[in-house]
């Protein structure tokens, strides 16, 4: 018989009765039944019970494991009574006598968090024990997901024709809207390796090369701040390139894709076939977003006209000053006094002073509009407003105003919380969309300095003529797909003519000599013939994260970093060495 194990704690069932087995795990858990021992034993598979008398020879050393302890045991499979079976795993029909023991592994101390169970710890607690974090039931099961999601992306891009290849890991710094991790080189004294934020430079490289389709699950390295669905250190994408390609054939190539990966591990929820294409402009206007969940059916609107000269002096005010607008939110079932005070304390908890609303009651022999903002604005403009959101008795609308880029974003959290609050938000779905036409250049409001708004890389719509215009007015071909209100994937057709990169970076300030020195391996490589390439990144660690119906990246993770980009289990960051800084030729200034 094999030193620790004939089967594992999954294998076992009726058939099995009557079998001497050897198994081997972590005591999940210990009960004694008036002198009787069950031991619940775990293993990465599933869970057997195990049973032990005081006539077992075992007897006295199975008194001593507790939970945790990892332990082999030698025993004898037999038959659970009819009213005993667990009907819950596999192993229900049976339990093993315990003939013979042997502990492993012992718990040194208190455990200072429990697998079994459900309870909740601090993240300081579950982050600085992860190997402990990382047994329990919950988190076994998104890490085998996880798995699963990146073998079965693997097999999807294979059968499109995809060669994987890896790029570098150490390599020059490139801009990708984020700081770098830095990596000083032994070498080269005072000079500096980066991690690469993506294999943008060398995946574009690839198509000059002559690769035709490219992908790879790629590490990528970013110095940003933590939220919730973003790592501060580090992430991995499923990064892919094609040359000959316009904007659609990437759209044509990643929906299959992911259209398999949310219908294989989506767990029943309803995938949507149909991915609408939203302007930049649009997403904005309607959801306050670039990555709106349109699980909510909600489209806020310009409501602007209706205020002009009204008798409502603050909006009225505001809109005598140019690129101002009112915005409306429409709130179908909202129509409460008590649901819009709620929603006005949430606008002042964002750092506004409020919302206008209005909402609509039955009177009887006819609907009244309510709400200061009806008051003051009329009857006739109120109406009017009504018709145009399509409302009525029991609905409601919230108003903001201003210049977009002020409100929006507010505004886009307060639709988000009206589809929740109201049930308007489907559940059961993964919505997606694509968001296109995003504008390459935008404005500092102060210095009045054009720079880029997004990627420099993107080929600009209508080419060298539409550099020649409006900076403000060029849109890219650069795209993102949103799912249910997080950013899954972006992407571009790429610039690869040098005349119109080196135009492109004029307008935003950069002459040739710097985009030379920042970009020279792209830039020579594409005065070499290079042909017209596009692709896009679709976030692994988000993906897995819809799928495993969590709202925090970190727990689909399996080591990660906290809030303040430690690692509280090995203790990174750490400091170097007087030895590894002089290697180097580095000093470190002490910060204030």
């Amino acid at each position: 018989m094999h030193a620790y194990r004939s089967q594992t704690c999954a294998e076992l069932n009726a058939s099995n009765v009557g079998d001497n087995i050897r198994l081997s795990g972590w005591v999940h858990r210990v009960r004694d039944h008036g002198g009787v021992l069950f031991i619940d034993l775990r293993d990465h598979y599933g869970i057997t019970q195990l049973i032990c008398d005081p006539d077992s020879a075992a007897f006295a050393e199975v008194e001593k494991v507790r939970a945790e302890w990892v332990i082999r045991i030698d025993g004898e499979v037999k038959a659970r009574a009819p009213e005993l079976v667990n009907t819950k795993i596999p192993t229900g029909e049976i339990e093993v006598f315990i003939r013979d023991i042997e502990v492993l592994g012992r718990v040194n101390g208190d455990l200072p968090l429990q697998v079994f169970g459900e309870q909740e710890y601090p993240e300081e607690t579950r982050l600085r024990y992860r190997y402990l974090d990382l047994r329990r039931e919950k988190m076994q099961r998104n890490m085998i997901l996880r798995s699963d999601v990146v073998a079965s992306i693997r097999q999807r891009m294979w059968a499109q024709d995809f060669k994987e290849f890896q790029t570098p890991i150490i390599t020059a710094s490139s801009p990708e809207g984020a700081r770098d991790f830095l990596v000083p080189s032994r070498l080269h004294p005072g000079k500096f390796y980066a991690l690469p934020q993506a294999p943008q430079q060398f995946k574009q490289l690839l198509m000059v090369s002559g690769f035709d389709k490219y992908f790879q699950i790629a590490p990528c390295f970013r110095d940003e701040d933590p939220r919730a669905d973003r790592s501060p250190t580090d992430f991995y994408q499923l990064d892919l390139e094609m040359s000959f390609v316009e904007q659609q054939d990437v759209f044509d190539t990643i929906q299959p894709v992911l259209t398999g990966i949310f219908e294989e591990f989506g767990g029943g929820k309803s995938v949507d076939q149909e991915w609408p294409q939203i302007s930049y402009k649009d997403a904005a206007l309607w959801y306050g977003s670039d990555k709106p969940d349109l699980r909510n059916p909600i489209k806020m609107q310009i409501v602007s006209e209706h205020f002009e000269g009204s008798g409502f002096a603050i909006f009225a005010k505001l809109l005598e000053q140019e690129g101002t607008q009112i915005r409306a939110i429409p709130a179908p079932t909202g129509g409460s006094r008590k649901f819009c005070d709620r929603m006005n304390a949430f606008a002042q908890k964002e750092g506004l002073p409020g919302m206008g609303y209005i909402f609509w009651r039955d009177q009887g022999e006819g609907m009244e509009a309510a709400g200061p903002l009806a008051k003051n604005i009329g009857p006739e403009r109120t109406e009017a407003i009504r018709q145009q959101l399509g409302l009525g008795v029991g609905d409601a609308a919230f108003f903001l105003g201003g210049k977009p880029k002020t409100f929006e974003s507010v505004a886009g959290r307060a639709r988000n919380v009206i589809g929740e609050e109201l049930g308007l938000t489907e559940k059961d779905r993964f919505a997606f969309a694509w968001i296109v036409d995003f504008p390459i250049y935008e404005k500092d409001e102060e210095t009045g300095k054009i720079d880029f708004e997004h990627n420099p890389f993107s080929m600009p719509q209508g080419g060298m003529e539409a550099l020649n215009g409006d900076p403000l007015n060029v849109l890219g071909y650069q795209y993102d797909l949103a799912c249910n209100g997080y950013e899954l994937v972006s992407g571009a057709i790429r610039n690869h003519r040098p005349e119109i990169m080196f135009k492109a970076f004029e307008i935003a300030g950069y002459g040739e000599e710097e985009v030379r020195k920042r970009f020279g391996g792209m830039v020579n490589a594409f005065q070499y013939g290079a042909p017209p390439h596009g692709g896009c990144a679709a976030g692994i660690d988000r993906i897995v994260m819809l799928l495993a119906e969590e709202s925090n990246i970190r727990e689909v993770i399996l080591f990660p970093m906290n809030q303040r980009a430690e690692d509280l289990m090995m203790n990174a960051p750490s400091d170097p060495t007087s030895d590894q800084l002089m290697e180097l030729g580095l000093r470190v200034i002490p910060q204030d």
